[in-house]
């Protein structure tokens, strides 16, 4: 394991507050629900899944020195990802609050704390150069700060022979950045592999349907692999040297929908990076989605059920 080139996964690492209500939140109200304190980020859960898959991975970040940045580094050490974090004293480490409704679905607020803030001298740069892969998303590339440490990575990473991943992170701050503000700077980044879900390739290439969305994206980088993930359709995969292909969802039933699509990036990658068969790897993917869609929170305990997949997907292969 340990002779494998690491995946480094860089951007947020925050403290997530998920809270589900019980009924409808309504001004002035107060109401019961579930609630739950962990370490999460888009970044962050990559590199853990990577990890829960079997691929060694590491993240890079920026931390407050305070109480939440200790637990949320304490909670990767417990996954065993190596953290590389720069910790400050001048921003706080973020919050992102998840508001989870009745059917599973989330909408997220996110403070922007610390891991906003990441500046290019403070890059690990014998990390990156060692880096077999290199997981960028885009919170990292929506404002600069942390936008020029991104792309100094991505440089970095990919000048030592390492391969790129991206995911677009939220519709709406593509939206509120500017469609053609992002497509420039995601243009300039030789991305080998994109994990847009609906929402972002639909904001990305002002397409409604999957097929069209996919042409689209692979007609503007082609020599992306692009993993189109579609929440209860499963995923639509096409690359350079991979025929379109559908893989299906599982039949999970939605519990809460927060950090699914990181889970389904850092399984995808851990096989990937592995094999380079991408149609595998989805499949390993899909299930490990579905696995934590059907559970509370992005990084929930593994339990016999998920070892239970992952060794029937090993198995398959």
């Amino acid at each position: 394991m340990s002779e494998r080139q690491p995946l480094v996964s860089l951007g947020d690492l925050t403290w997530d507050v998920l809270a589900k209500p019980d009924t409808m939140l309504l001004p002035g109200g107060d109401t019961t629900g579930r609630m739950e304190l962990s370490g999460g980020g888009s970044a962050a859960n990559v590199a853990v899944w990577a990890r829960r898959v079997g691929h060694p991975s590491t993240f890079v970040g920026k931390i407050g020195q305070d109480r939440f940045g200790d637990l949320a580094v304490q909670e990767l050490e417990a996954e065993d990802v190596r953290a590389e974090v720069i910790a400050t004293r001048a921003h706080l480490t973020g919050v992102i609050l998840a508001l989870i409704d009745r059917r599973g679905q989330r909408a997220m607020l996110t403070g922007q704390g610390a891991d906003w803030e990441l500046l290019p001298e403070e890059l690990p740069v014998k990390v990156l150069e060692g880096a077999g892969h290199l997981h960028l998303t885009a919170w990292s590339l929506f404002r600069d700060p942390p936008r020029a440490a991104a792309l100094a990575a991505a440089r970095l990473a990919k000048a030592a022979g390492a391969t790129l991943s991206l995911d677009p992170g939220s519709f709406q701050m593509i939206q509120q950045m500017g469609v053609d503000s992002f497509l420039n700077v995601v243009d300039g980044i030789p991305f080998d592999v994109m994990f847009p879900n609906d929402d972002e390739a639909r904001a990305m290439s002002g397409e409604h349907q999957h097929d069209r969305a996919l042409d689209w994206l692979r007609e503007r980088y082609p020599q992306a692999l692009v993993v189109l993930k579609m929440d209860e359709d499963g995923a639509l995969i096409e690359g350079p040297q991979t025929p379109r292909v559908h893989v299906p969802a599982t039949d999970d039933q939605l519990v809460d929908a927060t950090g699914a699509g990181d889970a389904f990036g850092g399984a995808f990658l851990a096989g990937w990076l592995r094999h380079r068969d991408a149609q595998k790897a989805a499949q390993v993917a899909v299930q490990v989605g579905g696995w934590v869609v059907s559970r509370f929170g992005a990084r929930p305990p593994a339990d016999d059920e998920l070892t239970r997949r992952l060794t029937l997907q090993a198995v398959s292969a």
